[in-house]
């Protein structure tokens, strides 16, 4: 349901907020068709539990500024993190469990989506191989996908039949070793899926290792082999999460979830090899309460990163300097909620989706398109312990 109070945030944002109430459960958006194009089927991955029972899904049309209440697309437990076939015809979501089919692995579950009311029919579910799979992204050629397991340290590839169908993991690889965390890095511990703009390589930051692993793709065998530059390595300690990929293919960004940064790097397009050009943090320096950060994503114009930070319940926002990909800070803005676990920005780059899974809502900002600020512009949105934000162009 779409909460039917002032959104979350009011005070500490100091900004009106401009949403007025339609009936029907259809909302205005402030400022609307601001750079905006397409209708979107927006799905939300989830933690399930007493407010959440799976996958839900609303309808949001970025052009005239409106938002239908979310519900329930398919009930499955633990879907926290997903990710769409290129032809926008299938869905795929992680069951980030440890306990599936009797071993201690979780599991990828793959839906056919209908387009015309965003519902979701399971068509498979398969072992990720791995304990609490995090992380999923589908390769561009839509022939297979590939799974982060972060309690089994270890990454998988799967296959995807002609009918969206997954099958048993074709490539299955295990990392090894430790960092200097004694209590968050006894172990491997991957918790990204990131593919090279061309598709050729996947990189996987391990949190445990303190590396992102650099794998080469073979996605008509839907296979993974270790690059010969199989590693770039960030601050011991720092704890590489999320990694995002720069539109222009020259620039990568992870985010480290332990010391609460964002590690750039130079991208060799045509070795598939990285290398570091610096490290900023995404807290104030003044801040003293203990957080960790989330999510990272590059603006589809290539000129701006953002990150979030749970704990300082925030985002925070750094420009790309476009000679050399170093990031110069922007601002942080709260996200109207608690725990922004993930963030989804919108295609055409006009807006942006905060998932605060520990307030249990969504909150909408609008890009300033110069830039790259934040400004809260509409409804709060009630979903349970939501994690992952994706769209899907309806039209």
């Amino acid at each position: 349901m779409v909460s039917m109070t002032l959104p979350l945030g009011l005070s500490a944002f100091h900004r009106p907020w401009l949403a007025t109430w339609f009936a029907a459960g259809v909302l205005a958006v402030a400022e609307s068709g601001y750079g905006a194009t397409g209708q979107y089927l927006v799905y939300v991955g989830t933690y399930t539990g007493a407010k959440s029972k799976g996958i839900y899904v609303f309808r949001f049309d970025a052009a005239a500024g409106t938002v239908q209440a979310p519900v329930l697309a398919a009930e499955l437990r633990h879907p926290t993190f997903l990710d769409l076939h290129p032809s926008g015809q299938y869905l795929y979501a992680v069951n980030e469990v440890s306990d599936f089919a009797g071993q201690r692995a979780g599991a990828v579950t793959a839906f056919a989506v209908d387009r015309a009311t965003g519902q979701l029919s399971q068509l498979s579910q398969v072992s990720s191989r791995g304990a609490g799979p995090c992380h999923i992204a589908v390769h561009p050629t839509g022939t297979c996908l590939f799974v982060a397991n972060y309690g089994g340290g270890s990454v998988a590839a799967l296959p995807i039949g002609s009918d969206g169908r997954l099958g048993e993991a074709t490539s299955f690889h295990q990392h090894e070793g430790k960092s200097v965390n004694p209590r968050r890095q006894e172990a491997p511990h991957a918790h990204g899926v990131t593919l090279a703009p061309d598709g050729r390589y996947l990189f996987v930051p391990d949190l445990g290792l303190d590396r992102i692993l650099v794998y080469r793709v073979d996605a008509a065998r839907a296979t993974l082999t270790p690059h010969e530059l199989s590693y770039a390595a960030v601050k011991p300690g720092a704890g590489p999460r999320h990694f995002a990929m720069h539109s222009s293919g020259r620039f990568a960004y992870a985010i480290n979830e332990l010391d609460s940064t964002i590690t750039g790097f130079n991208y060799d397009l045509a070795r598939g090899a990285l290398s570091q050009l610096g490290t900023v943090s995404t807290l104030p320096s003044d801040f003293a309460g203990p957080s960790t950060t989330a999510e990272i994503e590059v603006h589809p114009s290539g000129k701006y990163v953002y990150g979030s930070n749970r704990g300082h319940d925030s985002l925070a926002v750094f420009a790309v300097r476009a000679n050399n990909g170093a990031l110069q800070f922007v601002e942080r803005v709260s996200t109207g909620g608690k725990t922004p676990r993930s963030f989804g920005i919108e295609p055409g780059g006009t807006w942006l989706w905060a998932a605060n899974q520990g307030s249990d809502n969504l909150v909408l900002f609008r890009i300033e398109a110069a830039s790259g600020r934040l400004t809260p512009s509409g409804p709060v949105l009630d979903v349970g312990a939501p994690v992952c934000v994706k769209f899907l162009a309806v039209e």
